[in-house]
């Protein structure tokens, strides 16, 4: 299964404009099975969404229909979302059916006031695709092993994020962490950049269950990267090096 990162610069608050983008993008970059937009590619990362934030059948969302219809593949990334007047860090994956399977953050980034506007998701989300079973984390979500413990029902792991420069080393370290602890894929995909608080240098990844990068976005660029998740090599590190089954047994409460 291939998988397309797709690294990209994000107008403030313009959600038509930045669609356009996205949708040109991902039509420049054929023959994927997935293309991977950052967290709210749409506008930035607001923490402020009112007026900003899109209903849950937004513009955004009818492109990833559009697009994953047109060209076969499913198209992954992070929108505000304004839903019965609670505002949601919403996830889609959108498979070229029209079917949708949505992840809603968990981990508010409460240093930038996140949690003051946005709801919290409650549920770990993993939807199949291409038979890769794949967990949808978004940014903040990163810092937080447990939430993203492999308890052998998932293969790889997207992250999407809007992580700023200074903290990117922290960001690079864990996306390798996450492959190595979890004996699985992972998928990075940060923005560049400037928004009204921060800058982003990127850092989009992705790297295989060994913790070695087998593709890389370039710093500070709006670019693309693939790489192919191979199962079946997958499987057979998992059958000779089983460290999945000697993990601790706990209970998140």
């Amino acid at each position: 299964m291939k998988v397309t990162i797709l690294q990209r610069d994000i107008i403030w608050a313009d959600p038509s404009k930045n669609i356009q983008r996205a949708n040109e993008a991902i039509g420049n970059n054929p023959g994927s099975d997935i293309y991977v937009l950052p967290e709210m590619f749409s506008t930035g990362f607001c923490t402020n969404p009112e007026g900003i934030a899109e209903s849950n059948n937004s513009d955004s969302l009818k492109l990833m229909k559009q697009k994953a219809a047109e060209i076969n593949a499913a198209i992954a990334g992070s929108v505000a979302i304004n839903e019965s007047n609670c505002y949601y860090n919403r996830f889609y994956f959108v498979k070229p059916d029209g079917e949708v399977t949505q992840y809603d953050k968990k981990h508010l980034f409460t240093y930038g006031g996140e949690h003051l506007r946005f709801t919290p998701g409650e549920e770990r989300v993993v939807v199949e695709w291409k038979g890769v079973r794949i967990l949808l984390e978004i940014c903040y979500d990163l810092r937080f092993p447990v939430w993203a413990r492999n308890r052998g029902d998932y293969d790889m792991i997207l992250y999407v994020a809007s992580w700023p420069t200074p903290r990117v080393a922290a960001w690079s370290a864990l996306l390798v962490a996450r492959a190595i602890e979890n004996q699985c894929y992972v998928a990075g995909v940060n923005r560049v950049g400037t928004d009204p608080t921060c800058e982003y240098c990127g850092g989009s990844v992705i790297i295989d269950p060994y913790g070695k990068t087998i593709a890389a976005c370039a710093t500070g660029e709006e670019c693309e990267a693939s790489a192919e998740v191979d199962m079946e090599k997958l499987e057979a590190f998992r059958e000779k090096f089983p460290v999945l089954n000697d993990a601790d047994e706990f209970e998140r409460k």
